[in-house]
């Protein structure tokens, strides 16, 4: 009887193993959402909208090659604003966004790819400045550049600092190499890509505060094989050197 109990078992085991194991079906296809969000994904014509190939940056190729490799079709839409982009992606099957900030408080929402990229929040000095501070209460002698409502700036005031807000965060650049700021608080790598494109680069790293990873964020109820296979593709492409080259084609 006891024998006869284990093969059952066994047996329930293993259909359950070739289920995991399962082929996604020949029509598969998967909805891929992103923001504006350079370097990492960005409309080509710098528009709020974009689809499939109007849509570029660091991340945008990556996940792109991604797909191919792993042999999953995709659409791929760039919209605004990221609060809904966000709440679609939890509540759709076979939704994915990125780039998405990894948190922890996240980690059980979403199933997971990557990381794609890396991020940090810094503060740059002008080129030529070889300005050191040690940490951020330091840093508060001087004046510093921020963008509006953005996570760092908003983390900056909740350290009791007063950071000079611009609108745009390319507005800093100028401010800092014509001497208006003396630090500018922004994202790794963002800010060197918004100064590359003004025409900046050299820019100092004075400190590092903040790190952070980017990922693709897929809804629960999408397939593991979907996840395991692009986890895979991401993995081959890193260990060929494909995402080292991609980012520093754009920076």
């Amino acid at each position: 009887m006891l024998n006869n109990t284990l093969k059952a078992i066994v047996l329930v085991l293993s259909f359950a193993a070739c289920a995991a194991r399962a082929e996604l079906p020949a029509d598969y296809k998967m909805v891929l959402l992103t923001e504006n969000f350079p370097p990492f994904n960005m409309a080509v014509d710098d528009k709020n909208f974009a689809r499939d190939d109007g849509i570029d940056g660091i991340n945008a190729e990556i996940v792109r090659e991604m797909f191919k490799r792993a042999n999953i079709s995709y659409s791929l839409t760039l919209r605004f604003p990221w609060d809904r982009l966000y709440k679609l992606t939890l509540d759709k099957p076979n939704y994915a966004l990125f780039s998405t900030t990894f948190t922890p408080e996240r980690q059980a929402l979403f199933k997971w790819v990557g990381p794609l990229a890396k991020t940090g929040w810094v503060l740059l000095a002008a080129p030529g400045n070889n300005l050191t501070v040690n940490s951020l209460k330091e840093a508060g002698q001087y004046t510093i550049g921020a963008y509006k409502n953005d996570a760092v700036s908003q983390h900056l005031e909740s350290q009791g600092l007063a950071p000079v807000n611009a609108l745009r965060d390319q507005e800093n650049v100028k401010k800092l190499t014509g001497g208006k700021i003396d630090l500018w608080a922004t994202t790794d790598p963002v800010g060197r890509y918004l100064a590359k494109q003004e025409g900046v680069s050299g820019l100092n790293t004075v400190l590092r505060f903040n790190e952070a990873e980017l990922y693709l964020a897929i809804n629960k109820d999408t397939p593991d094989e979907v996840v395991q296979r692009l986890q895979k593709a991401l993995d081959e492409l890193r260990n060929e050197g494909f995402i080292d080259e991609m980012t520093n084609s754009y920076l």
